[in-house]
This record gives C-alpha cells, structure tokens and sequence, in this order.
C-alpha cells in the first residue's frame, strides 16, 4: 500500500505558469493543458499507489487550484484522493474562515501554504492565525523546505531559523516539510529530531536522488516514523519517483511506514 503525501491535480493555469519553467526546462515532462481525473489516477495505478494528497494552490496573483477543484475530484474519486486546501495569506481572518470551511464542509485533509510563493519566511505574522487554526482544527500544516526549484527565492525555505521556531511557538502543530531540506538536509533532519511534530516528506525527489543523510535517518529508529513518501505529481510521475526503492535496503516494517502508514497517520486517513 502507498500514500503520496504531496501531488497535484493540475489545471491548465497552474501547469502554464511561468514560474514553472525551469521545472520544464530540467525535466521536459510537465504535461500542459486541462488534464483528465482519469490521467492522474492511471499514474497512480501504474505505480501502485492507492491514495494521494491533492493540494490546492492559492498564490498572490490568483488561485492555480482551487479548494473547490480539489473538492470535485475527490468527490469523483474519494477512495483515492484527499483533499489538503490552500488560502490567501494576505487576508489572515478570511483565510482562516476558508480553512475551517474545507475541513469541517468538505473534509480536507490538512493545509499547505508555500513561503517562497509569497516570498516571506514561514514566521510572517500572516501565518500564526493560520497555526493556530490547524492546532484547533487537529490538522496538519503542510509547507515547503529547501531550496526553491519554481523561479522564486529559496531563502524562505530554510528548516533553521524557520521551522525550528515554529515548531517552537506551536508544539501541538503537526508540520508535514516536503522537499526534503536541500541543500539544508541535515538542518531539517535536526529539526525532526528535535520536534515531535515535525516530520519530512521526499516530494519532488525521486529515490534515486534522494539525500544519503535522509536516507540514513530513514533507517533509524525514530526516523522511520518521520519520513514520508511523495511526488509532486505531475512534476515527477510516482512510477518514476519510486524507481529504485528496492536499492534503499528498507526493512519491511520502515518500508511499511515509509510508504503508507506515516501518512495515514499524519493525515487521519483511514487504515488500509
């Protein structure tokens, strides 16, 4: 069984945005144009994952995905997809209204706001309401660490000062930090450590080029309960970021929880 802890349904809007380019540029594989529900759920049968997180993108110039999107196509495909919304930052109170509104309405699963998006840090002001509504609402916060490979800066997406101070303010807050870290991997491996809530998922990495020291923490006791699956669908197709998970030399139970059960967990999703 495996959950993809970080994937996207795309709009046409969203694939066309002109901050992707250099993800075009690197891996000339993003698909362009409206995509059908039946697309995205051939790539997750073609590699075996049963279950994804669809996110909706809110960013300052627009809505990408919309809550509302992301509704629709779980109620197409709830077995196989949840929902994780996203929120306009710049008005705190109304995010946090539409937050409450995707949760409690239409059961997402958690909330993802990208600092580089916005292009403040994670410990802006605007985002505090946004922690506290998660704690309340007994959802995690989902965000971006590491460098930034869309055209935006990556200063935001450091793991220390950022999420260490986070995590500090709100200990109750389950923070979900995709990307892995790079090129601050041991600085969010630390953070992790350190935090019971905070853990790591591997979207927009395949297995082949994932971190060794990840990989090492992976294997650990306490770290095999902190690491995530993920893609980025459709930046990486899960056949692909699966590719080579054999070679890792997980044990079966960290294996298990790697692909499936950390995310169940997480996420509240029912049990496989």
């Amino acid at each position: 069984m495996t959950v993809d802890a970080w994937a996207q349904h795309p709009t046409a809007r969203f694939l066309a945005h002109e901050m992707f380019d250099s993800l075009r540029r690197w891996t000339g594989a993003i698909p362009a144009g409206d995509i059908p529900v039946k697309t995205t759920l051939a790539a997750m049968d073609a590699a075996g994952v049963d279950h994804a997180l669809l996110s909706a993108w809110c960013a300052p110039e627009g809505v990408l995905i919309s809550n509302d999107e992301v509704a629709g196509w779980v109620a197409e495909a709830p077995d196989r997809f949840s929902g994780i919304a996203s929120v306009d930052l710049r008005r705190p109170m109304e995010a946090v209204r539409e937050l409450r509104r995707c949760v409690r309405d239409q059961g997402f699963k958690a909330l993802r706001v990208l600092p580089w998006l916005w292009e403040v840090p994670p410990t802006d002001a605007r985002f505090y309401p946004l922690y506290a509504a998660c704690v309340d609402l007994g959802i995690p916060f989902c965000t971006q660490v590491g460098h930034t490979g869309p055209l935006r800066p990556s200063e935001t997406g450091r793991p220390i000062p950022y999420i260490d101070r986070i995590a500090l303010d709100f200990p109750e807050l389950t923070i979900v930090c995709g990307h892995v870290g790079y090129p601050w991997t041991e600085e969010m491996i630390a953070v992790a450590r350190k935090h019971p809530g905070v853990v790591i998922d591997t979207s927009a990495y395949t297995t082949k080029r994932l971190p060794p020291e990840l990989v090492s923490y992976l294997k650990t006791r306490s770290g095999r309960r902190k690491v995530l699956f993920g893609t980025n669908f459709p930046m990486i197709f899960p056949e692909h970021a699966l590719a080579g998970l054999d070679e890792l030399g997980l044990d079966d139970e960290t294996r298990a929880l790697y692909l499936d059960g950390n995310a169940r967990r997480v996420f509240a999703l029912p049990e496989s």
